[in-house]
């Protein structure tokens, strides 16, 4: 671990105004969150979860329904 780092980071944080922790907690919990739409289509293909749709009839075409 980089104690110098840290410690510096931790001055830097709490030298911050209020404002500025609010914003860096609320950038921090967004990137820790966000999942893209390509992540989740990578997890999906390379998990072979949904390989059994392969074997499954089509079942519906755009004729299908009433048209709205």
């Amino acid at each position: 671990m980089n104690q110098k780092l840290v410690k510096s980071l931790i001055q830097i944080i709490q030298s911050l105004s209020e404002q500025e922790r609010q914003m860096l907690e609320e950038q921090l919990s967004l990137d820790a969150n966000q999942v893209s739409t390509k992540d989740i289509m990578n997890l999906a293909q390379k998990s072979h979860s949904f390989d059994f749709l392969d074997d499954e009839p089509n079942l519906y075409t755009l004729e299908d329904g009433e048209p709205i």
